[in-house]
């Protein structure tokens, strides 16, 4: 049953007696006039058999209610101000009644036939989990740049089993994400202890663990670089902890023995070298340093983290001059 939700007195209105496919999870905060721009990229699916959770993390006045009211088939939920995008996708999570679960951001757009090409692939590839691609650059004026974001060097990297080449490596471009939504039974939610940058990198890891990811090598979304992204300074000295975050996760799979010994080496390595890269300031190179001794105490042993770190206290010093 689908329900609209009054985030003032919390009654609830019956819309339609029927589940639907797809849950869209959309979290919101002070950006009204993107948010309207996203929802009526959803609503222009040729696949239409989905519900819109829209999570509106405490931005002031009524204006997202307003415009969430004028959509049918929509979920609107505001709930206190928590600081980051986490606990607002999971309060989605935890209402959605689809099969499939499809994630979205609140200043990106998605293509027409984003929904249907991808539930396709799932109805039709039961050996994957999760599918997901590549998008195409927007301003914050919704002009494209000619950048395209998502894709790397080997895209096959990115397709099948990718748990072990994905840990402190690569993501997943957060308007293309579709997945079943069995899969939270194994992977609850967004890690809601982390800092608001790389929380979602972290999750994606963890259903990587769980399932094979299927990647499309067509974009099938719009990502918008503008001002207020999170990705801006101090975004970036966030993602300092977003490295022994995904230490920790693996740290937990290798004590439950999901992980074995050897891996669990491999990717700790990996992931010290992705930590001694994540300097940018004193400050940050200062928290690099005693993180990587938190995901390996002789990681000074490690000649190439050793020669990184030498090399980004060099260019920090050269900066400060």
């Amino acid at each position: 049953m689908q329900i609209i939700i009054n985030p003032e007195n919390s009654k609830e209105t019956v819309l339609v007696n029927k589940l639907p496919r797809i849950s869209v999870i959309i979290p919101t905060y002070k950006r009204t006039d993107y948010l309207k721009l996203t929802l009526e990229s959803v609503y222009s699916q040729t696949f239409t058999d989905f519900e819109v959770i829209v999570i509106d993390d405490g931005t002031p006045g009524e204006e997202n209610k307003k415009i969430c009211s004028t959509f049918q088939n929509l979920i609107y939920k505001k709930i206190a101000n928590t600081g980051g995008p986490m606990i607002p996708r999971n309060t989605g999570l935890k209402i959605a009644k689809g099969e499939y679960i499809a994630l979205v951001d609140d200043d990106d757009l998605w293509m027409p036939d984003k929904l249907q090409r991808q539930i396709d692939i799932l109805d039709n590839e039961k050996d994957f989990g999760l599918v997901h691609g590549c998008c195409k650059v927007i301003d914050n004026t919704g002009k494209e740049t000619g950048e395209m974001v998502g894709i790397i060097s080997d895209n096959n990297r990115k397709h099948g089993y990718v748990f072990d080449d994905m840990v402190g490596n690569f993501t997943l471009m957060m308007p293309t994400v579709f997945f079943r939504k069995q899969l939270l039974d194994l992977v609850p939610g967004f890690n809601e202890t982390m800092k608001a940058a790389g929380e979602d990198t972290e999750f994606f890891c963890r259903l990587a663990f769980y399932t094979k990811f299927y990647f499309m090598e067509q974009p099938v979304a719009y990502y918008r670089y503008h001002p207020s992204n999170l990705s801006g300074n101090e975004g970036c000295f966030f993602y300092t902890y977003l490295p022994l975050s995904l230490f920790k996760m693996i740290k937990d799979l290798n004590n439950r023995k999901l992980l074995s010994n050897k891996r669990f080496k491999r990717i700790r390595n990996t992931l010290l070298i992705k930590q001694s890269e994540e300097c940018y300031s004193i400050k940050a190179y200062k928290l690099a340093l005693k993180h990587c001794f938190l995901i390996y105490p002789l990681f000074f042993l490690k000649p190439k983290v050793v020669y990184i770190l030498y090399k980004k206290f060099l260019r920090i010093r050269r900066k400060r001059k």
